[in-house]
């Protein structure tokens, strides 16, 4: 499994692994793994590197929502997104098991029975464990604070060498060092942020500065999936506002805040800057499309008169 996906999937379940729900969620993740394996077609449909990635998880939120518990749905959806297509079936397996243990064990004992993992994978592990911790904070201007709390930390471990030299010895017990956090950080940073430092200092890290910093990224980029410009020639009123904002919140997988600039040079339609993706539906764009389809064919037919 990917390590990306077990940092996801720990982050999800990390408030209710233990509890009743968290129970219910590994359950619901075994379930599907035994639909998939008891199923030809369906497996065949997952597992098949031709078909996409939306329209796997498109049967999967079809065959799934109502019948799993959200997070579950949330879990199984993310393997699709994340791993390999042949691996899917595996990878459902090692998660419920993954879930398994967070409700049946402590947090000592869980801790005790993770892999260690190299320094590279780590970073992958994070990667997914903050991914999950944005996705929890719906509002942009939290996520500007998660981020400026990160930056802050980071100049304090980069002045102080005894600091940084403490949190990153892993000779050390891991619930020292945890302790050292929270008198340092706990009522004076938002909570997503102590949980992001937390995990960042529990792996192998080489420079923590620098991890810190790189979180800091992390949350600087999902803050631009959650803000969507919308450049357009001609006026937008609300209830167009609301129908683009749904349609963008279908693909950023987050609420989305709708910045409207007015740009003249659009004749109609409109361009969307959103994270890293750009939407450009203005009617220009139409136009030289049109061109070049009419381009190709003029070019076509000379050729075929030569």
């Amino acid at each position: 499994m990917h390590q990306s996906l077990r940092g996801y999937t720990t982050a999800l379940l990390a408030d209710v692994a233990r509890d009743a729900v968290g129970e219910q969620i590994a359950d619901d993740i075994n379930a599907v793994a035994h639909l998939v394996s008891r199923t030809n077609d369906l497996a065949l449909v997952l597992t098949d590197f031709t078909v996409s990635t939306a329209a796997r998880k498109a049967v999967l939120e079809d065959l799934l929502t109502s019948r799993v518990h959200p997070l579950a749905l949330k879990i199984v959806l993310r393997i699709v997104e994340t791993g390999r297509v042949e691996e899917f079936p595996t990878a459902l397996h090692e998660l419920y098991e993954l879930a398994r243990h967070m409700h049946d064990l402590d947090p000592e004992e869980f801790r005790a029975e993770e892999p260690i993992v190299s320094r590279t994978a780590w970073r992958d592990y994070v990667a997914g464990y903050s991914e999950a911790v944005f996705e929890e904070v719906t509002e942009t201007t939290e996520l500007h604070e998660i981020e400026d709390e990160l930056f802050r930390f980071a100049r304090v471990v980069e002045s102080s060498p005894s600091l940084r030299s403490v949190l990153s010895d892993t000779t050390l017990p891991l619930a020292n060092r945890e302790q050292i956090l929270n008198d340092l950080l706990d009522g004076k940073v938002r909570p997503a942020t102590l949980r992001l430092v937390r995990t960042t200092i529990a792996g192998r890290v080489r420079d923590l500065a620098s991890s810190l910093d790189w979180l800091v990224e992390q949350a600087a980029r999902a803050r631009g999936w959650r803000v969507a410009r919308v450049y357009t020639g001609l006026p937008i009123d609300a209830e167009e506002q609301g129908v683009l904002a749904e349609a963008l919140e279908r693909i950023a997988r987050h609420p989305v805040e709708l910045q409207v600039m007015a740009a003249p040079d659009i004749l109609g339609g409109a361009v969307i800057h959103i994270g890293d993706l750009l939407v450009d539906a203005s009617a220009q764009r139409r136009l030289d499309q049109v061109e070049e389809h009419l381009l190709s064919l003029e070019g076509a037919t000379r050729g075929a008169q030569t």
